[in-house]
């Protein structure tokens, strides 16, 4: 099967998309695969990611239902917890009647990262092409696993939103294969990787050892891929690009890139980082740190304020109570302690606490991170974390004060915000 050798789409800075340029593009993308007859495999990200799929759902199966054998949706989980059905029809913007009446020929399936049964290895990267890849910072065979389901069609959709990422600089594309339906292998690699090369270094950047990976795990998926790459805006869409995977990715990061990255004069002493509730434990809301870590002044405050929180994870939980949150430093330089824990719990709890040392036993972050969520203080404790009772804030009072050098985001994890005058490495504005 042939693609399209060009990738097309329409993106824009001033203003979103309307819902005509978006069926338009949609529907003339799809129209030019060939898929009389053939299966087609949809992989979409689930609720913890900002996109209009409803109305994508919608288009895809007006252009594709009609000439397609098989049409069927696969959740791109990485390691986060399944989707019932409900979610899965409230994520997709239909009810259980319509999906049985209206939109029949479609399945959804959950992602199981942790079941060797649905998983297949499709190779290998040797150590001396990790060395390489990784700059030197590994070497280290990794085997590629990949939810083994994708070999049963003929074209892989890949259909999500691309937005500056801490691990791989800025999401999409190929990531929605490598981690979202990969082994945990990979996975732990993966983040690892991010985590050691750091999260202010990594993040807002397209090239980076850590997209390498992915795309050259990618590169052993023999089965034809495409990709409907999204930038969203608000509650709609400023650009989509539709192409390969690697192609419509990298134009819809650099849409991002100038979309997604808010710019500020001088740090902040204090920042409210308020978590949306797509974001339902630390796990997921630990992006409102993220995208705010490189603007928090030197020994700062920032606050994930998040009330509607009240666990740390649904799947790592214990071995983040076990493990705590720390400093990269804190492990690699007691790397004999703790490399026997999943590496992707450990990269999670880095990116959390954010950059530090660790010298002589003593732990020094660079920022304070404290929790007002519903996790009790003592377990905000247990993990190494601030703690702060969500009754307590009001998030009006941290408004409008950034000239005191309080910084208040309203729906926080998805703009970074970097500094201006920052060095180049740390994404400073030229």
């Amino acid at each position: 099967m042939e693609l399209p050798k060009e990738t097309t789409g329409i993106g824009l800075e001033q203003r979103l998309l309307t819902e005509a340029e978006i069926r338009r593009a949609v529907l003339q993308g799809l129209q030019e695969l060939y898929v009389a007859g053939r299966r087609v495999l949809v992989i979409i990200p689930d609720h913890t990611r900002s996109a209009p799929l409803g109305l994508l759902f919608r288009l895809i199966y007006e252009g594709l239902a009609p000439r397609v054998k098989k049409l069927d949706y696969l959740i791109a989980l990485g390691t986060h917890p399944p989707m019932s059905e409900e979610m899965i029809h409230r994520r997709v913007e239909i009810t259980r009647r319509e999906h049985r009446r209206r939109f029949s020929k479609v399945r959804f399936f959950n992602h199981m990262w942790n079941d060797p049964d649905a998983l297949t290895e499709i190779g290998r990267l040797s150590a001396e092409e990790i060395r390489e890849i990784t700059d030197g910072r590994f070497e280290t065979e990794i085997a590629i696993t990949v939810n083994r389901m994708i070999f049963d069609y003929d074209l892989l959709l890949i259909v999500g939103p691309v937005f500056p990422h801490e691990v791989v600089g800025f999401s999409g594309g190929n990531k929605y294969l490598f981690p979202g339906i990969a082994g945990h292998r990979i996975i732990d690699f993966f983040h690892w990787l991010g985590a050691v090369i750091t999260n202010p270094v990594i993040i807002g950047n397209k090239w980076t050892p850590v997209r390498r990976v992915v795309d050259r795990a990618a590169a052993m998926v023999k089965v034809p891929r495409f990709a409907l790459s999204l930038v969203v805006k608000d509650e709609g869409l400023a650009g989509i690009y539709f192409g390969s995977p690697e192609e419509s990715w990298s134009q819809a990061a650099d849409l991002s890139r100038k979309l997604h990255i808010a710019y500020k004069e001088r740090p902040f002493h204090t920042v409210l980082s308020c978590a949306p509730e797509m974001y339902d434990d630390i796990w997921t809301a630990g992006k409102c740190m993220y995208k705010l870590e490189p603007v928090v002044a030197d020994g700062g405050t920032l606050i994930i304020y998040a009330p509607h929180v009240t666990r740390i994870s649904a799947t790592h939980g214990a071995i983040i109570e076990e493990v705590g949150y720390h400093t990269r430093d804190f492990f690699l330089k007691q790397w004999d302690k703790f490399k026997q824990y999943p590496w992707g719990v450990l990269a999670h709890s880095t990116h959390v606490k954010g950059i530090g040392t660790y010298e002589n036993g003593i732990e020094k972050p660079r920022v304070n991170v404290v929790l007002a969520t519903q996790i009790p203080r003592d377990v905000c404790e247990k993990i190494n974390l601030g703690y702060l009772d969500p009754d307590s804030i009001r998030p009006e009072e941290y408004a409008d004060r950034e000239q005191e050098g309080v910084l208040c985001v309203p729906k926080a994890g998805e703009t970074l915000f970097r500094l201006k005058d920052a060095p180049p490495e740390l994404g400073g504005k030229a």
